[in-house]
């Protein structure tokens, strides 16, 4: 483990150079790795930790994501099973339903879950809030968690391109004693780049603030509010979307992706200089009551209560399909889709 300076603040962190993935087969030569659930997660994980030479087996109920494994080489009576039937040949059950989806099957994952083995998870969630979910280990397991920092389809396509994905690991029952090797080695299969320690209750809580915070739900709502605005002083939609989104995501976002925004800061006009820097102290003044306001309502389990709540609800998937509806068809997206194709790579 390497000690590493993060802002001034030293953190342990697992590099695949200390713990390299011939490492990584060894500690789990004699497991069986079933991923459950083949939905967000589940191909990336799981075809990842093939390419890699686990054992590995993928546990999924019949429909159209059964057929996606299938179409992605998963053979069914071979590699490709029930969920009872791959939770029941796994010592490792990886566990990437759906938060909702958990909580439904949990009955029968559980029964399976026999001493000794291992149960995974790529989110806190179900653990954090078991009080809610119901999702309550057996004692004599161990409890564990890999949650890559973005999607499945990122973690595949980064793997793909021979880069890793970091990710965050905890664990939060040691039964055997082999519990953070375990995990550690699954991190190292999956596909991670470099891996840092969490807990369930930490990793939930973060998860959820930033997804209804900077990642999708603030700005979401930042960019909406700047396009409109422009709109409303006349200025096109072409130009409103360029100056909100497609000059930040598809010039700026790279650079301080790589360089930084110290970096994007320094080598900008000096008009945009100035400008930033009187402007960034009212944008954060004015948001950061709000994702106070936001973890306060993720710590206390309100957050979770709300989507066990909402997915519980009948119809709610065309409530929600119908907003998502609404989203598409804003003039701000509609206007991306003709942004997008006159972008040169389209012609």
């Amino acid at each position: 483990m390497a000690k590493m300076n993060f802002g001034g603040v030293e953190e342990t962190v697992i590099t695949r150079e200390e713990f390299p993935l011939e490492k990584a087969r060894e500690v789990l030569k004699d497991e069986t790795i079933a991923v459950i659930g083949y939905g967000v997660q589940g191909p990336g994980q799981s075809m990842n930790l093939r390419d890699n030479g686990f054992n590995v087996i993928v546990g999924q109920r019949p429909g159209a994501t059964y057929d996606k494994a299938v179409a992605d080489g998963w053979v069914p009576g071979e590699t490709l099973f029930g969920i009872e039937e791959a939770c029941g040949k796994a010592t490792v059950v990886m566990c990437l339903l759906s938060d909702a989806a958990v909580m439904s099957v949990w009955p029968r994952i559980r029964q399976y879950l026999t001493p000794g083995k291992a149960l995974y998870f790529s989110h806190g969630f179900a653990i954090t809030w078991n009080d809610r979910t119901g999702v309550v280990p057996p004692a004599d397991i161990d409890v564990i968690m890999v949650a890559p920092k973005g999607s499945g389809t990122s973690l595949r396509t980064m793997f793909l391109e021979g880069r890793g994905l970091n990710s965050s690991y905890a664990i939060y029952q040691d039964v055997t004693g082999r519990a953070a090797e375990r995990t550690i080695a699954l991190g190292i299969g999956i596909g991670s780049g470099y891996m840092f320690e969490t807990t369930f209750q930490r990793e939930a809580t973060s998860d959820l603030t930033g997804e209804r915070g900077s990642l999708m739900g603030a700005i979401q709502g930042l960019l909406l509010a700047q396009y409109e605005v422009l709109r409303e002083n006349g200025h096109t939609p072409s130009e409103a979307f360029n100056e909100t989104v497609e000059e930040l995501t598809q010039s700026l976002m790279p650079l301080f992706a790589e360089r930084g925004m110290d970096w994007m800061y320094a080598n900008c006009s000096t008009t945009a200089q100035r400008g930033a820097l009187d402007w960034m102290g009212p944008f954060h003044d004015a948001i950061k009551p709000v994702v106070e306001r936001l973890y306060a309502s993720v710590k206390a389990g309100n957050e979770a209560q709300i989507s066990i709540d909402s997915n519980s609800q009948p119809g709610y998937r065309d409530k929600l399909n119908e907003e998502l509806r609404q989203l598409r068809e804003s003039e701000m997206w509609q206007t991306a889709r003709t942004v997008r194709q006159l972008r040169p790579e389209n012609n």
